[in-house]
């Protein structure tokens, strides 16, 4: 066993100052190699420093100058210097050992690291040809940052060998643990950022080693950046004892490795020979599992790195704190436009890095320290994972139609459309065995997707017990992601999309909005990804929502929730779609287009429970094809003005409005009624505005402009308005959908609470046509005392009455 923090007293300090305190003691690198590696330390921060400050003389060929800075300085130096530290030790292992890895950068605006060592290794100017490897193109380098223009200070899709912006923190350890899942030679390098530790997905995130197989997948290494400080606060980890933190992270069931201090010279050997433990012990679990075919969870090791915020810059100024203080997490002089003496102390520190002993008179880094980097795609900054399209290879999909449902007569055949699905997403499992899963908190067999278990089951490293065999469907190589954390799920998901996989999350719907700001920075990746040239497309983030607010009458008012449609209304139209089928057919066309599409969120809403089924096959299809139709089968205009149009959207609303159409032709007969469905919601934007929206033209031949709109929505009605505001005949829209209204209710009483029941459409219907007069009197009063009496019968027996619940259409 390795020897752990608690060993050695003399690493007890948690002060980042000093001589390297390690557990691993050896000293591998020579005094030439150290010196070089130092070298390139300094170059590196250099650059950095370049970002934050420079438009102009970009290697300090002339005295610094106030011209010579950008005139608004933004950017973080904090984290850079640890980063750029791990980097740099890792590429000698790279080297030594040939490996395949990415570095993924958790800490927040921590671009500059991982920009220098993309300028350093070339691969920046084989992207950006302008920023080329001499003196110009260093200047352009620098001026871009944080610029107009320019690029962001995370390390944005324009960053070479990124998939993780680390725009919000969090994610890092889920997102490589999603990149190393059936990558088995992969070694995923991250850093996590002592802020970003403190919260609560990283946090749940430490658990993903329970999923890990080491004959099917690789490994990620996590280095702790233990640098002290947030913005103006301490970090909760770098002020606790040594003890604590190694037991938090063998209880969490890694090894953790210290490497702590301040002196250059013995850091360097103490993070070579740490890395390379590290490094080893990785290969020999890989090496003992998969030699010998038995998979095992090994307690993988982990670093914890301590060393100064803003190592390297100077630790103090004008008699305060700076490196090693929270005065350096951002821009570390902020004031050298305007304070001479602090313009001086920039241009000394930054000539203290020595740039002319490193680049030659081009502007080139020299040829012994370019030599320190590995070649081609084995550089961290090239490696094609981290853009993922290159490596994607399509679905083996089997074809959807083999899946249908019969529907012989419309509305009359009650089918359970999500275990009809779940077969389909088995078969796709079963032909992809090593390029798809299925993630989701803890719900995969209460959604009705337990089918998928007979081509692959849940992957599973931790204890077996006896039980386990009836019925828990674990598995050491299993196919399905499963962790009472949606954060986890998800960021697991993204990493393995973002390396060039594909999947898909199942969620109950009232709780995916735990992950809303997840979806958010993703919409806002691929949209980002757009606009690189060199990025390649990846496959699509498929969510499927389902337990939907209108069948919680179980669990009531906490677990109903239908807004996660609105956040992702809100994303732009580039990058996100919504689809709401109607019943089994359509969910199933629905899904074969989501899994087979790329660059998207898709979100799928569709009801766990058995339901009517409205259209065949084919029908199914035409009908996903178009996204919203009109329903001949249901609707009695043919050949004439309809005296109304009912439209719906979503599985539940669909029923009501349809039962809702059939009590006015039951009572109103003359009437004349058009039903529209909606499959894909941003079918009612204009087209202008997004890719699927209906043309003006398009979109009055089916709702009409002069006529009432009562439309069912699945979630809150006021999107719907917010759509479709724009729209001629906007004022004859009535949207019914969820409004906070409910509890312990049955599906009808539910329904009733939110005025989405048949009852109250009817009602509205009447009340919304004026050309009736007072000859829909009676109807209505007749449908408000069914509506009465079905609510007592519900209040008085817990169910819904009998004939309602087993309603078909009627016609």
């Amino acid at each position: 066993m390795a020897p752990h923090a608690s060993d050695d007293v003399s690493i007890e300090t948690i002060s980042p100052y000093g001589v390297a305190r390690a557990t691993v003691k050896n000293t591998p690198l020579s005094k030439e190699e150290a010196k070089k590696i130092d070298d390139y330390f300094k170059a590196s921060l250099y650059l950095c420093l370049g970002m934050l400050y420079l438009k102009q003389n970009p290697l300090l060929r002339e005295p610094l100058k106030v011209e010579h800075l950008k005139s608004r300085l933004l950017g973080h130096w904090g984290s850079d210097a640890g980063q750029i530290f791990t980097y740099i030790h890792f590429n000698r292992l790279i080297k030594k050992y040939d490996l395949d890895s990415i570095f993924i950068s958790g800490p927040g605006h921590g671009a500059p690291a991982v920009l220098s060592q993309a300028y350093l290794e070339g691969t920046y100017s084989e992207v950006y040809p302008d920023k080329s490897e001499d003196v110009e193109g260093m200047r352009r380098f620098f001026k871009q940052f944080s610029f107009p223009g320019g690029i962001g200070s995370h390390a944005t899709p324009e960053t070479p060998g990124s998939l993780h912006e680390g725009g919000e923190l969090g994610y890092s350890i889920s997102h490589a643990f999603g990149t190393v899942f059936d990558n088995p030679d992969l070694i995923a390098l991250t850093m996590v950022g002592d802020g970003e530790s403190e919260t609560g997905p990283l946090a749940t995130s430490w658990h993903s080693t329970k999923f890990l197989n080491p004959i099917t997948d690789g490994a990620v290494l996590p280095v702790l950046h233990l640098n002290g400080y947030k913005i103006n606060n301490p970090t909760v980890l770098a002020r606790v004892s040594h003890k604590e933190i190694e037991s938090l992270f063998i209880g969490y069931g890694w090894t953790p490795y210290f490497v702590e201090g301040s002196d250059p010279e013995t850091m360097h050997q103490a993070m070579a020979a740490t890395l390379e433990k590290c490094v080893t012990e990785i290969r020999a679990y890989q090496k003992q599992a998969r030699e010998s075919g038995k998979a095992f969870r090994p307690h993988w090791p982990m670093i914890v790195l301590r060393s100064p915020k803003g190592w390297t810059g100077p630790r103090k100024v004008d008699g305060h704190y700076l490196e090693g203080f929270w005065r350096a997490h951002q821009i570390p002089l902020p004031d050298v436009a305007s304070n001479v003496a602090h313009l001086k102390l920039l241009e000394d520190w930054m000539r203290g890095y020595e740039p002319e002993n490193f680049f030659d008179e081009s502007g080139k880094l020299i040829p012994e320290l370019k030599e320190l980097a590995p070649q081609g795609n084995r550089r961290m900054s090239a490696n094609p994972v981290a853009n993922g399209g290159l490596l994607k290879k399509p679905l083996h999909m089997p074809d959807f139609r083999n899946y249908a449902i019969e529907v012989h007569k419309s509305g009359t055949t009650d089918a359970p459309s999500m275990s009809n699905m779940a077969i389909f997403l088995r078969d796709i499992i079963a032909a992809n065995q090593t390029n798809f899963r299925v993630f989701g908190p803890d719900e995969t067999e209460s959604n009705k997707l337990g089918a998928i278990y007979q081509a692959g089951k849940k992957a599973w490293m931790g204890e077996y017990f006896e039980e386990d065999a009836d019925g828990g469907n674990l598995a050491l190589s299993g196919r399905v992601m499963e962790m009472l954390s949606e954060h986890t799920c998800e960021g697991w998901l993204e990493g393995y999309t973002l390396s060039g996989r594909h999947g898909l999350l199942n969620s109950y719907e009232p709780f995916i909005h735990i992950i809303d700001s997840m979806v958010n920075q993703h919409c806002k990746w691929i949209e980002k990804s757009q606009e690189v040239e060199w990025r390649a497309k990846i496959a699509s983030l498929n969510i499927l929502l389902t337990a939907t607010v209108w069948r919680q009458d179980h669990n009531g008012f906490t677990h109903q929730d239908p807004g996660f449609l609105d956040v992702v209304a809100n994303k732009s139209p580039e990058v996100v779609r919504i689809y709401l089928p109607p019943d089994g057919n359509c969910l199933l066309s629905c899904t074969d287009h989501c899994l087979r599409s790329s660059n998207y969120v898709n979100v799928i809403v569709a009801d766990k429970q058995n339901h009517l089924q409205y259209l065949d096959m084919e029908a199914a299809i035409e009908h996903c094809t178009k996204g919203v139709g009109i329903w001949d089968w249901a609707s009695n205009d043919q050949g004439c003005e309809p005296d109304l149009v009912m439209a719906s959207c979503g599985d539940v609303p669909t029923m009501e409005s349809l039962a809702a159409t059939a009590l006015l032709r039951e009572n109103l007969p003359e009437l004349k009624i058009r039903f529209v469905n909606v499959v894909d919601l941003f079918k009612l934007v204009p087209e202008r505005e997004h890719a699927h929206g209906l043309s003006d033209r398009e979109y009055a031949a089916i709702f009409t402009t002069d006529k009432p709109v009562i439309f069912n929505f699945h979630s809150y009605p006021w999107l719907i308005h917010r759509l479709t505001y724009k729209r001629q005949g906007q004022h004859n829209l009535h949207v019914r959908g969820y409004k906070e209204k409910g509890n312990i209710d049955t599906p009808l009483e539910l329904a009733i609470r939110n005025q989405t029941d048949r009852f109250s459409l009817a009602i509205d219907a009447i009340d919304r046509m004026p050309s009736l007069g007072n000859t829909g009197a009676a109807t209505r009063e007749k449908l408000l005392n069914e509506q009465i009496r079905c609510k007592n019968e519900a209040y008085e027996n817990g169910v819904d009455p009998k004939l309602l619940q087993e309603w078909v259409w009627p016609f």
